[in-house]
């Protein structure tokens, strides 16, 4: 360890951002990163613990805490400390195909888990890796890396979010010959149209993809598989096909008036306006939201994103939807370290809200209870009723009483997703279970169908991108055992 005492000596700095009243002018990144120095300094406050807990990647019954890919983070950031950062890049890549997807969107759970944050504050971890990533690109570090020899085997990988990718990257460095089947326009998945660009801005996804296709991997954008090629065929004609198609299929809501014009699931509206951002002129058509009011239900990251976006579109009013109880603002004794912190978290959305509305926009114990529309089928306000926690099961019940009419122009539903669409899975003869996920074999990528693996959304369920990339690699290695009688990926 380079600083043994650097936790003492150095206070936690995160990365500054511009003002949010500055930021809602337009859709680009709003990070301003730390200096070298600064940087430097808060690598050096990781303590090179006996037991790093950061990199476990455990679950624990309160669900993950610590790194799922068990990056290598007191190696890194010991090196980085020491300014060598281009072998800080080479550790970091061991065991993370893509820093610069989780260094933006992730929410650090190596941070949770890490020993210096029981007393005090954790180690920048997510930021740090994003800071050596980015240090990379902007030297040309990072090169193409051809496999000098190929295995002869071939392989499908359907859909190119960032399950799909990591398992594309793994199996085409082992020599085999990997084609990413994408029924988008653009490669990417969630990565290209479902995370805002002031999130993630699209020239990272599209460098990325451009670094993978000199290093021979094939994407087929605008290919649906089981629609423009037959499941049947894909099994037919490649060595083995890996299903990495995501967890699409939205939640809806089940009120009266839901068919009125003006109400979007939130994937279908973030998609639309990065592709109106990507494509002006060919991008789907937007509704004039200048001074509209708008209602986002659902508080996750996905509504937080929403009520991003619809800011930057110059909505007069937002406000988000949440059924749950407002969390505490203090860690409670039984969710402490290394527990994944349950207390109130402020995204940058509701930061921007803030500011431009004078309070957050979130209402807690609160959902749609009706919509009401004109004449014309427009939407024109939606009902609210408050929740509470009522019977045996503990559900939350409407209170009698607590309507309340709210304006609103456009209704966003960010309630999550059910689970992989029924469609793909059968057009390879897949089976779904009751939770919307691909039928793996127990302990296993491989579905009951020869030739044929599942990884990322479609396997897990809904979570997060560091998860996604983390089963996209594991399936790659059980996909080359299965190539090869053997794998060289751990």
């Amino acid at each position: 360890m380079g600083k043994p005492t650097g936790f003492m000596e150095y206070a936690r700095k995160n990365d500054g951002a511009k003002a949010p009243l500055e930021r809602i002018k337009d859709f680009a990144e709003f990070r301003l990163f730390l200096s070298e120095e600064e940087r430097g300094n808060q690598a050096a406050r990781c303590m090179d613990c006996g037991v790093p807990f950061c990199q476990a990647g455990m679950e624990l019954p309160s669900g993950a805490t610590g790194c799922p890919l068990n990056s290598l983070i007191p190696e890194w950031n010991d090196l980085l400390f020491q300014g060598k950062t281009r072998h800080a890049l080479s550790r970091l890549l061991k065991r993370n195909n893509f820093p610069e997807f989780t260094g933006r969107v992730c929410p650090a759970l190596c941070e949770a888990a890490c020993v210096c944050g029981i007393n005090g504050s954790p180690v920048s971890c997510h930021e740090n890796e994003l800071a050596i990533i980015e240090t990379a690109w902007q030297n040309g570090w990072m090169k193409p890396r051809v496999p000098a020899v190929r295995s002869g085997r071939r392989v499908a990988v359907i859909g190119s979010g960032p399950a799909g990718l990591a398992a594309a990257d793994r199996l085409n460095k082992r020599g085999h010959s990997v084609d990413v089947f994408e029924r988008a326009d653009r490669p990417g998945g969630l990565l290209m149209y479902g995370i805002p660009n002031m999130k993630l801005e699209k020239n990272v996804v599209e460098r990325r993809i451009r670094l993978m296709e000199e290093e021979g991997v094939i994407f087929r954008p605008g290919c649906e598989a089981g629609t423009d090629v037959e499941g049947g065929t894909l099994l037919r004609d490649y060595d083995a096909v890996l299903l990495c198609c995501g967890s699409s299929h939205p939640r809806d809501i089940e009120v009266k008036n839901r068919d009125a014009k003006g109400v979007w699931f939130a994937v279908d509206f973030l998609t639309a306006v990065t592709k109106s951002l990507l494509d002006p002129a060919e991008g789907k058509a937007l509704p004039e939201l200048s001074g509209k009011n708008a209602v986002v239900v659902g508080g996750g990251d996905t509504g937080g994103d929403c009520v991003a976006t619809l800011i930057r579109l110059g909505c007069g009013s937002v406000t988000q939807l949440e059924m749950t109880e407002r969390p505490p603002v203090k860690r409670a004794r039984e969710n402490g370290w290394p527990y994944w912190p349950k207390t109130l978290k402020t995204d940058y959305g509701q930061e921007e809200a803030a500011a431009v509305f004078g309070s957050d926009p979130r209402r807690y114990q609160t959902t749609v209870k009706e919509l009401i529309k004109d004449e014309q089928g427009t939407l024109r306000a939606a009902v609210t009723v408050s929740l509470e926690r009522g019977g045996e099961s503990g559900q939350p019940v409407p209170v009698s009483g607590s309507e309340e009419e709210i304006p609103c122009d456009i209704l966003l539903i960010a309630a999550g997703f059910l689970g992989a669409e029924e469609k793909t899975a059968a057009a390879f003869g897949a089976g779904l279970s009751e939770r919307g996920r691909v039928e793996t074999k127990e302990g296993s990528f491989a579905a009951s169908v020869p030739k044929l693996f599942a990884a990322g959304d479609a396997r897990r369920g809904p979570s997060l991108v560091v998860h996604a990339i983390n089963e996209g690699r594991r399936a790659a290695a059980e996909i080359d055992g299965f190539l090869m009688g053997y794998s060289g990926l751990s």
